[in-house]
């Protein structure tokens, strides 16, 4: 009898091991591009936003109608002045490091994101005076003057919070091994193949968390991405082609979702910081011709299948925010003629045109070049790695450059840091003192009406002057394995973690 039961003990512990086996899920991403660093006060790209949302909770999120929800906080109240913001957080909650996340973390946050050198966070943050420590869950952000967009950048990565004890052993290495605190801890990075992590066991939000590990993989190729999902070597995909749409809702083992962006695709055009001093960045004029020469909704309808929205603003035409007194002109080839007639010019053109590697942005960038020669402007593309062309836009080595924005709920996060003279991502050099205080006076009131009317002074100025001609607003396509339970596509074009299920 003996062996026998042995050799029960032996089958119920290989069948225990089997389930455990089994129940260890892996939701598996597809990513267009690596992302940059992963340190939320230094990161800046789209794609790194993605992976940050399953690691690293901030004080707020959005919910699908883009309220402002509490995430690691659990309210907040602004002062009648306007000038202070006390925030409450939620008791318990830990860093990947068991460290606890109190008040004086998210104080140390804060700073860190304010004051680190070659921080992108410090412009979204740049009204906070200082932080002070109310009691060990509460925390008072002093500002210099009003600002309405300030619980807008909370939820971002401004609002991100990092561990203090990792943040400072790490130095400026803590983008290698970042401690946060959200659903998922890191585990590996291999640049340019995969993102690991593990689901973290002391997650505040710990009962909404069902997959035990996520990876990320970056497949620059949306063709190939979408052939890992269909042979089930990718669970998710984000940017779907919308050319490859139809082909994707006729798979039954596929789901797709969608919402338009809060963001824009648009062609920054460089007018501060041409080298050569091309005609393009000398005149007005030469700019508008060059709007009048695009053709949105050709583009719409022939690269995208019309699935996606036409645009001129930093916001798009559905927008509560958008300034309907300006709307979208046709394409006129004889006005943009005779504005470069009027500007002196001789033709052809010749444009720098500097285009981020990418199916549908090179599809669009040739689209653009097509139209643009019409008119007399020979748009010379140059295709290069993205985290290259942003480098290359900083040093203002372009003259014309294709480049999307993810978008933010505040229209101030669409505008301020591409339009305001002292903003990092001015790539254009753009420098307009009327802009500039259309864009500082819009922070400093909360009444919609008033900030809007404010908003229009800066859509004209803009539109005049065409630092950026917005061409489009996309569809934000995620295609998904119906194995994945749960999944809600937000505007904000991430992907949140929380509540899926692989069955």
């Amino acid at each position: 009898m003996k062996p026998f039961r042995l050799a029960a003990t032996a089958a119920t512990l290989l069948l225990s091991l089997g389930a455990a086996a089994q129940a260890q899920t892996t939701l598996r991403i597809g990513l267009a591009e690596d992302p940059d660093i992963l340190d939320p006060t230094m990161a800046r790209t789209y794609v790194g936003r993605i992976v940050f949302s399953a690691f690293c909770d901030k004080l707020f999120d959005i919910d699908e109608k883009l309220n402002i929800v509490p995430q690691l906080a659990l309210s907040s109240e602004t002062a009648d002045d306007g000038k202070a913001l006390v925030i409450k957080l939620r008791p318990g909650v830990k860093f990947h490091d068991g460290e606890p996340l109190d008040a004086e973390a998210a104080k140390f946050s804060i700073e860190r994101h304010l004051t680190l050198s070659g921080s992108f966070r410090k412009p979204e943050l740049a009204s906070v005076d200082h932080v002070e420590v109310v009691d060990p869950l509460t925390i008072r952000l002093v500002l210099k003057a009003p600002f309405s967009p300030l619980l807008a950048q909370l939820t971002d990565r401004a609002g991100m919070m990092v561990s203090p004890k990792a943040a400072k052993e790490a130095g400026d290495k803590f983008g290698l091994r970042p401690v946060c605190a959200g659903p998922y801890k890191f585990v590996e990075r291999v640049q340019q193949d995969r993102i690991v992590f593990e689901k973290f066991a002391d997650y505040w939000n710990k009962d909404n968390i069902f997959i035990d590990k996520i990876v990320f993989q970056p497949i620059v190729d949306a063709t190939v991405r979408l052939a890992n999902l269909k042979s089930g070597g990718l669970d998710l995909i984000e940017r779907v082609l919308a050319t490859d749409l139809k082909d994707v809702r006729s798979d039954s083992r596929l789901k797709v979702a969608t919402a338009i962006e809060l963001g824009y695709q648009g062609i920054t055009l460089n007018i501060g910081k041409d080298k050569a001093k091309g005609p393009l960045s000398q005149s007005a004029k030469v700019r508008q011709a060059l709007d009048w020469s695009i053709d949105r909704e050709a583009i719409n309808q022939v690269v995208f299948n019309g699935e996606f929205k036409p645009g001129n603003q930093w916001v798009n035409p559905d927008h509560p925010y958008y300034q309907s007194k300006f709307p979208i002109h046709g394409r006129d080839i004889a006005k943009a003629k005779a504005l470069l007639k009027e500007a002196g010019v001789t033709t052809p053109i010749t444009v720098d045109f500097m285009v981020p590697k990418g199916a549908e942005t090179e599809a669009v960038a040739q689209v653009v070049q097509s139209m643009a020669a019409e008119a007399g402007f020979d748009m010379k593309i140059r295709v290069t790695e993205f985290a290259t062309s942003l480098k290359q836009a900083e040093a203002g080595e372009y003259q014309a450059y294709m480049l999307a924005w993810s978008g933010r709920i505040d229209p101030d996060g669409n505008a301020y840091v591409f339009l305001h003279k002292d903003a990092p991502q001015n790539y254009s050099a753009w420098v307009n003192a009327d802009a500039d205080k259309a864009l500082d006076d819009a922070r400093l009131t909360s009444d919609a009406a008033q900030r809007k009317a404010i908003y229009e002074k800066l859509a004209k100025l803009e539109l005049d002057d065409q630092a950026i001609l917005y061409i489009y607003h996309r569809r934000i396509i995620i295609a998904h394995s119906t194995k994945l339970e749960g999944y809600k596509q937000m505007p904000d074009g991430l992907v949140r973690v929380t509540g899926l299920k692989l069955k």
